[in-house]
């Protein structure tokens, strides 16, 4: 093998066979617990999902982008409570669910990180260890809650990803593969060839092979599935597809799942009840609506948490767009949740509240917020909770 062929082969491998993942994953028990984490990558405007309908400076600090009142307006705000909204947007999806019991919103919600970077707060939260101390960046806070859970029983994790996240990174193995073009291996039967023979004679060759094996169950398990919404003319498209895909085999397979969303990143145009982020907000709520049918009876035991790096400028810019803010919002949805509710602690909104004059404060740190979900999703006790997030006390916003 030459060095070119030799590098193609590198970039070629999947990183769930370097990580060693066996392709026979058992069935995951009907009554296991499940939890998705959704990550919304790019810092998504909050202040447009969870409106806060009571608050006269939104509507002053917002004169392009608000969402109306509810009942003030063709397409306001979906009323929550007497402080809070829904977008629009979300009217058939997550609403119901809301009004169910099935979701519950965390506003306030974010990390103690200062930098307004998308990649140094994504690496941060993802790692989950102190802000101050010296990080290990091989050590996701998924990856040790996998770990605590396995060793209570057997638990299998997947990232929904092209690359292994942060999240996700650590001792415990864990893999991962993207879904959107899953009947498409990303190697070919000669490149998997000069893949396996560079690794034959290593103590990789099995995690190699185990690793080529897993997504090929992968592809066969969910052709069925493909092929029949071809058939019936089902007109899905990106996150919605997906998540259907990731309910399948979260439902007979996996118990604890990551997922990544992108392109949250709203400075232009954002929009208000119509716009960018509206159809942002329609596509995500039409898919976690799928991921709730498609998980069927498994979805009591289901529980989904959507985060995001932080939230965007209270008010809005110069260019009807939104810049990076600190405090977001964060989503609860299961089928076990308690939910119907604003969770949290919370504060009025107005212009002297603001944190740094800016953005929302972060009065409900991540860590002791998951913390808490872990607690009462898992039964775990406080050292266990330590060993994910070490130094935090969980906070039990009695959501689970």
């Amino acid at each position: 093998m030459n060095r070119r062929d030799l590098l193609k082969a590198m970039a070629l491998l999947p990183s769930t066979a370097m990580l060693g993942m066996s392709s026979h994953v058992m069935a995951a028990p009907a009554t296991q617990n499940r939890l998705l984490l959704v990550f919304l990558r790019g810092g998504y405007d909050a202040s447009n999902l969870l409106i806060p309908t009571s608050s006269n400076f939104y509507y002053e600090a917002r004169p392009n982008i608000a969402i109306a009142r509810p009942g003030s307006a063709p397409d306001s705000a979906l009323e929550l409570t007497a402080d809070w909204g829904l977008h629009p947007a979300l009217k058939d999806t997550v609403y119901p669910m809301f009004q169910n019991g099935e979701a519950s919103f965390i506003p306030f919600a974010g990390i103690d990180d200062l930098s307004r970077s998308h990649f140094e707060t994504q690496d941060s939260i993802e790692l989950g260890q102190p802000l101050t101390a010296s990080r290990n960046f091989h050590s996701g806070f998924m990856n040790r809650l996998a770990k605590v859970l396995s060793n209570n029983s057997k638990v299998a994790a997947m990232s929904f990803t092209d690359q292994l996240p942060i999240a996700m990174q650590g001792s415990a193995r864990i893999s991962n593969t993207a879904l959107r073009n899953v009947s498409k291996l990303n190697v070919d039967q000669r490149q998997r060839d000069m893949i396996l023979q560079m690794y034959g004679d290593t103590s990789l060759s099995q995690a190699v092979k185990d690793g080529f094996a897993m997504r090929e169950e992968v592809a066969r398990d969910l052709q069925e599935e493909m092929n029949s919404a071809n058939r019936n003319a089902i007109s899905t498209k990106g996150f919605e597809l997906e998540a259907q895909r990731i309910a399948k085999l979260m439902r007979e397979k996996y118990a604890l799942g990551f997922i990544d969303v992108g392109g949250w990143d709203t400075h232009v145009n954002q929009g208000g009840v119509n716009g960018t982020l509206a159809v942002k907000f329609e596509e995500l709520g039409r898919g976690l609506a799928a991921y709730r049918t498609e998980m069927g009876s498994a979805w009591r035991n289901t529980t989904v948490v959507v985060i995001s790096e932080f939230g965007r400028t209270f008010r809005e810019n110069g260019k009807r767009g939104t810049d990076h803010g600190h405090g977001s919002v964060y989503w609860v949805l299961g089928g076990g949740v308690k939910g119907g509710r604003i969770a949290g602690e919370q504060i009025a909104l107005e212009q002297g509240k603001l944190f740094q004059n800016r953005d929302y404060p972060v009065l409900n740190e991540y860590r002791a917020v998951l913390g808490g979900l872990f607690t009462n999703i898992y039964g775990l006790n406080t050292n266990q909770v330590d060993q994910i997030f070490t130094g935090v006390k969980a906070r039990d916003l009695s959501l689970v």
